[in-house]
């Protein structure tokens, strides 16, 4: 099969803690053979990064963040491209869709394009990128003005929160889409203007970064004071994790009940969290690590009891897909706690691989993490069930072979 010469792709922020699953992409796409060049939307924010942004080779370049700082830049683009054939077309979208959105974020992205386009890496004839919202518009519009393909990788949020008519005009002009949940899939699937526009691909893990824990957990019943459940959650500190519920239904748990909670991750969230915690009266039980790279991670994984993560979804429509970290933590035979929002039912099955209940049920959450405290035969039994599944269907390889069938057709 014929492969692009290099594509381009596009990203809304990189390097970032909270998009492992990204760079892990991208470095899968490598070794698969494929030359890339990375442009982002936003530079960089977090003070760490995961040992595999390190080993992936791709140059990086970053758009003008806001238009205003950096107008010498957008205008020299602007002056290099009005003279394509494809300026009038693109014209012509932005001012479809402008009506529609009528927003400074509109214009920007149309700026973002013209800059990308007339700054286009060489060699590169493809287009792609991470995110059917922001990132997507601007490589639609790069794709008008350059007359260059382009294909998407969908997610989550970017899915659920966008407008219809967005998300048809995308998947009209992309040359495929393809997400990573089934609920993600069947959306797009029904705005799609053709069968076949849209691809189901798990993101999966690279199991040798998560071999298997081949240590003895001990048979923690919370019974004990000295030594209590040692509960985790990875995950940034954002509405749609629905933290705010899961320290109340560990604030319900029964008093004789002994137990730990580490959180490891940033957000915005956190203050509000952290005192939220202080009003339940659990802070003293509770450790918030702040944001970690990927060994540290694992470490708290392989020396942790139960994982739970409460995900609902918010006000505006955004939820989570399949979190990456349920299936981190699966791939150390941690059993999850979670909730039935998106993918996770597509890798969890409620009393056989993890224990499931509806979105903001405090009294369904407490008594689900009761049951699983409780009882470390429970939690050994299931947790394995959940690594056996892991290992067995969610091996980043196989995305790496359908996006690698995907771009071969991109020509």
């Amino acid at each position: 099969m014929l492969k692009p010469k290099k594509i381009t792709v596009l990203l809304k922020g990189y390097p970032r803690l909270s998009e492992t699953f990204i760079a892990q992409e991208l470095l899968g796409l490598e070794r698969a053979g494929f030359a890339l060049e990375l442009v982002a939307m936003r530079r960089p924010t977090d003070k760490k990064r995961h040992p595999v942004h390190d080993e992936i080779q791709a140059p990086v370049h970053y758009l003008p963040e806001y238009l205003h700082e950096e107008p010498f830049r957008v205008l020299k683009a602007l002056w290099r491209v009005k003279s394509l054939p494809g300026f009038r077309t693109v014209m012509a979208q932005f001012f479809k869709d402008l009506p529609r959105d009528l927003s400074r974020n509109r214009f920007r992205r149309l700026g973002q394009a013209m800059v990308l386009v007339a700054e286009w890496p060489d060699q590169s004839d493809w287009l792609h990128a991470h995110f059917i919202h922001t990132p997507a518009s601007v490589a639609f519009y790069a794709s008008l003005l350059s007359g260059r393909g382009f294909s998407v990788s969908a997610h989550a949020k970017d899915i659920w929160t966008s407008k219809d008519w967005d998300l048809a005009d995308k998947l009209a002009h992309a040359a495929w889409v393809v997400t990573c949940t089934k609920v993600g899939f069947d959306r797009l699937s029904a705005l799609a203007d053709r069968p076949g526009r849209v691809h189901l691909s798990y993101h999966g893990l690279d199991l040798d970064r998560f071999p298997p824990f081949d240590g003895q957990r001990p048979a923690r019943d919370g019974t004990d004071p000295a030594d209590p459940i040692q509960l985790l959650s990875v995950g940034r500190a954002v509405k749609k994790k629905g933290y705010d519920t899961l320290l109340k239904a560990l604030a319900a748990l029964p008093a004789m009940l002994n137990w730990r909670f580490t959180h490891i991750g940033g957000g915005d969230e956190l203050s509000r969290l952290k005192a939220l915690a202080s009003e339940l009266a659990i802070a003293d039980r509770i450790t918030w690590k702040g944001a970690m790279d990927q060994r540290d991670v694992l470490t708290h994984y392989r020396e942790s009891d139960l994982f739970a993560l409460a995900c609902r979804i918010t006000a505006d429509g955004d939820r989570d897909g399949l979190p990456n970290v349920l299936v981190e933590a699966a791939s150390q035979g941690l059993m999850p706690v979670s909730t039935t929002v998106s993918g996770i039912s597509e890798l969890f099955v409620d009393g056989e691989n993890g224990l499931l209940v509806e979105p903001d049920d405090v009294a369904a959450l407490a008594s689900a993490l009761a049951r699983a405290m409780s009882d470390p035969d429970l939690r050994t039994r299931l947790g394995a069930a959940a690594e056996q599944r892991v290992r067995r269907d969610f091996d980043y390889r196989n995305s790496i072979r359908d996006l690698t069938v995907l771009f071969s057709r991109s020509q």
